[in-house]
């Protein structure tokens, strides 16, 4: 398949079944905190990149550490808007802004760029805090499925690049973490992600790129590297393919002498934190938020503020 048959493809797959609703289908948090919200541009390789950026309403500190969230999608789908209804949840229970991330997709923008795109928004944040009166000097990064994967190659991408940015957590929700192994030889489960799905997302994502690559399969990253990584939550899903490659790669963090909470969701299939158990899904949500918490104020105990 061409690129041009590929983007043609990923168009239709982003299409919504006809007579569908799927505002309806999202989850949603029951009692919704308030925030301000807003939309706002950062410029980056990519030109101008959109966030949604969520401030939270009840603290009274200032300035405030802030945890960029990238969405899932298979790297080809999906969209920052599918998280908004989430990121206030977050910004409320960590006491941070949220910058949501609409990053380019694959294949009209294959790897590296939506990995670039994420490092610059990063970047720009860290070097224009008066921008959104944020504490450069904390930073967090995260993301649901595929923007897990992304996740956690910035951290990667800012070890190679001298970890300039002070990234003091991140979150990886059901990531994907090995492109190089074949989706037929990994566990299956009825309502998951079928194999040949899998393999066109990969494929798309990658084109020619080395499947390898720990940038793009961060499980096969060198232990010096993530040596340097900043302290992870990691959360899988029992029911899903890529539960497997997510425990090893905490387990590899693990060796490497960085801190890693683990929590394996029973019972449920990948991307549930979107759709499916809200009561489930709301659990996962306020770990992230509960997690990002701690992590802002350890490193304000670290720094002696």
């Amino acid at each position: 398949m061409n690129l041009d048959e590929q983007i043609k493809m990923a168009e239709s797959l982003r299409q919504p079944p006809e007579g569908s609703m799927p505002s309806q289908m999202e989850l949603k948090p029951v009692q919704p905190p308030e925030v301000n919200k807003m939309e706002y541009d950062i410029p980056t390789g990519a030109g101008e990149t959109k966030v949604w950026v969520f401030k939270p309403v009840k603290t009274s500190k200032h300035p405030l550490p802030v945890f960029v969230n990238l969405h899932g999608g298979g790297f080809i789908l999906g969209s920052a808007e599918m998280d908004n209804h989430w990121c206030p949840v977050i910004a409320d229970r960590a006491e941070c802004i949220v910058v949501n991330v609409e990053y380019q997709l694959a294949p009209e923008n294959p790897f590296p760029a939506a990995l670039h795109e994420c490092y610059d928004v990063l970047t720009w944040l860290y070097e224009h805090p008066n921008e959104l009166q944020i504490d450069s000097n904390t930073l967090a990064i995260g993301g649901h499925s595929a923007g897990g994967n992304l996740a956690t190659a910035v951290c990667l991408l800012n070890i190679q690049n001298g970890n300039k940015l002070p990234i003091v957590y991140q979150v990886l929700d059901y990531p994907p973490l090995d492109l190089a192994t074949d989706p037929e030889r990994k566990p299956a489960f009825a309502g998951g992600i079928p194999a040949d799905v899998a393999k066109r997302f990969n494929t798309f994502y990658l084109q020619e790129e080395d499947a390898r690559n720990p940038l793009v399969s961060p499980i096969f990253a060198d232990r010096e590297a993530l040596a340097h990584m900043p302290p992870a939550l990691v959360i899988t899903a029992e029911k899903d393919s890529l539960a497997e490659e997510a425990k090893q790669y905490a387990d590899k963090l693990k060796e490497a002498g960085v801190e890693v909470t683990y929590k394996q969701f029973k019972g449920v299939p990948h991307a549930f934190t979107h759709a499916g158990d809200l009561e489930i899904a709301e659990e996962a949500w306020h770990l992230m938020g509960d997690q990002l918490k701690k992590a802002f104020e350890n490193r304000s105990v670290n720094r002696g503020i």
